[in-house]
């Protein structure tokens, strides 16, 4: 049994054939998904639709790559934090690759996605492009609890500062790419039980579906990659990873 912590349903590529991609998770080994909100419309869609199926749950928070973004208040964040299926904070975190000049905005949200995680007891869904520095200062300054740094693509040194801070890491597609080295180094180096894998779908699809529209059935493919890099059997990073969420995203335990 896998779960795929962190993807888009709400997407147009995954929402427009939601019956099949669920059908597909099923046929894969996949149990469980996490729908990951970006802005105040995506959480209504991805909360919409882990209400009506029992094995999708939901996230609450903003992307940190749209200056323009209608913001939540710390309240509307705790107000959907308590809604049974909403499972962790985020997307949040700092994003430099997309976003440039005074970023003074980008800070200011994560910092208030920190508060409402810190406050709910839920964990944090971290997005970092281009900002382990920053993401990692604010994280230790604003004494964020639990979380992941999803999707990740630093080296070794940035998942050591994460997993210091009580972090778990989340490895998308990309780590099976060829040129990944700095990533391998880090699925390799993070601890067994700190290790979880996503796919970022739509987005990102692993070897041997790159180019083609990703979904989560397809962590499998990155959960057996990961498996062969750290030298184990997929059944033991499928038992793993499942458990790490499960610990991580406890909300999911009681979730109805």
């Amino acid at each position: 049994m896998l779960i795929d912590s962190h993807c888009h349903l709400n997407f147009p590529d995954l929402a427009q054939r939601l019956p099949e991609v669920l059908a597909n998770m099923a046929e894969a080994g996949v149990d469980k998904a996490i729908a990951i909100s970006v802005s105040r419309q995506s959480f209504e869609e991805v909360h919409a639709i882990a209400q009506n199926h029992p094995n999708i749950y939901a996230t609450v928070g903003i992307h940190p790559d749209d200056p323009e973004a209608e913001e939540f208040s710390l309240e509307e964040l705790l107000e959907r934090a308590a809604r049974p299926k909403v499972v962790a904070i985020g997307e949040t975190g700092l994003d430099y690759h997309w976003c440039k000049g005074d970023l003074a905005w980008q800070h200011q949200r994560f910092a208030l996605h920190i508060e409402a995680a810190n406050r709910s007891g839920l964990p944090l869904v971290v997005h970092t492009r281009d900002a382990a520095e920053d993401t990692m200062r604010l994280l230790r300054e604003h004494q964020a609890h639990a979380g992941v740094i999803h999707c990740f693509t630093e080296d070794v040194h940035t998942a050591k500062l994460a997993l210091d801070l009580g972090f778990y890491i989340s490895f998308s597609g990309i780590v099976t790419f060829k040129n990944a080295t700095a990533i391998q180094e880090a699925a390799r180096y993070v601890p067994l039980d700190r290790l979880l894998v996503e796919t970022d779908a739509p987005y990102l699809a692993p070897v041997p579906k790159r180019g083609k529209p990703n979904e989560p059935a397809y962590v499998r493919h990155t959960a057996a990659f990961v498996a062969q890099l750290r030298g184990d059997s997929l059944e033991n990073i499928a038992q793993a990873t499942t458990a790490n969420c499960l610990r991580l995203f406890n909300k999911i335990n009681t979730a109805a």
